[in-house]
């Protein structure tokens, strides 16, 4: 099997969820020309709204190379939302559960039939108080060494100024109408790492090389330099038993950029990556 078929269910999602879209947004979309034809491969994609899911599955639906994406398997359970993601193949990640490795096997199984499992690296929304990517997690870079497939980076900007993240429903905005970018990049180069052991130095090595294109992209898209240094979550939550500074850039919003001190012990330097070419 050389690629997937869209099928009823997801043709029956995008005759809801794409009219909308359409009219609350305008649309920058490039790139395209990156997603394969045929053949398994991933994407991994930055993720600032809870809106951007569907904004990334437009664009890519549109390719007609439709994306399975790894979600938290609360989503599968009963109802319209859950028979939509069974219905159109989405993957249920059962976090910190013995069922938890499954979802990489059917990750692994997807590509190997010549489709695309989506990744969003990070895990969460960005808990970067400006929406730069974050530490990523190592899912994606290991069943990229797992499969051999390409790994396609994808950034995207618009959603989160519409549904910012982690606001409430008085902090949505749908007008005046903003506009949804979203730039497909070239696959990442990793030939490098093929042939290594995947111990967990390697994989957050392949990891950082793949959030290193992301945030590249989502530079590009933006228009303006990525910060020098990624946010990382886990040291900033640490740092936030000490004081509410740190407090509020691990929860994001306005009160985080007034805590730049803690922001910047947060972030995590890819200087080094950027001047050895690790970034693609």
């Amino acid at each position: 099997m050389s690629r997937r078929r869209i099928g009823f269910w997801y043709r029956f999602a995008a005759v809801l969820a794409k009219p909308p879209l359409v009219v609350l947004f305008k649309r920058d979309w490039r790139g395209m020309e990156h997603i394969p034809e045929e053949g398994g491969f991933i994407t991994v994609v930055n993720h600032n709204s809870y809106l951007d899911p569907l904004s990334y599955a437009h664009y890519q639906y549109n390719t007609g190379r439709v994306p399975r994406f790894l979600a938290k398997d609360s989503l599968f359970k009963g109802g319209f939302v859950g028979a939509v993601m069974r219905g159109t193949g989405q993957i249920p990640v059962y976090r910190e559960t013995a069922d938890a490795v499954s979802a990489f096997r059917a990750a692994v199984e997807a590509i190997d039939k010549g489709e695309c499992v989506a990744f969003y690296p990070e895990g969460t929304l960005t808990r970067d108080p400006d929406m730069w990517p974050m530490e990523g997690k190592t899912g994606a870079a290991r069943v990229a060494l797992i499969t051999g497939a390409p790994v396609i980076p994808v950034a995207q900007w618009g959603a989160n100024e519409a549904v910012p993240p982690y606001a409430g429903i008085k902090k949505v905005r749908f007008f005046p109408r903003r506009t949804l970018k979203v730039l497909a990049g070239p696959p990442v180069d990793l030939s490098r790492f093929y042939d290594r052991e995947p111990t967990a130095e390697l994989l957050r090595e392949v990891t950082d090389v793949i959030m290193d294109a992301i945030t590249q992209l989502l530079a590009e898209v933006r228009g303006e330099p990525a910060p020098a240094q990624r946010y990382e979550r886990r040291r900033v939550l640490a740092q936030g038993r000490r004081g509410p500074a740190a407090k509020a850039v691990a929860g994001g919003g306005p009160a985080a950029r007034d805590a730049g001190e803690e922001e910047a012990a947060g972030r995590r330097t890819v200087g080094r990556a950027a001047a050895e070419g690790e970034i693609a």
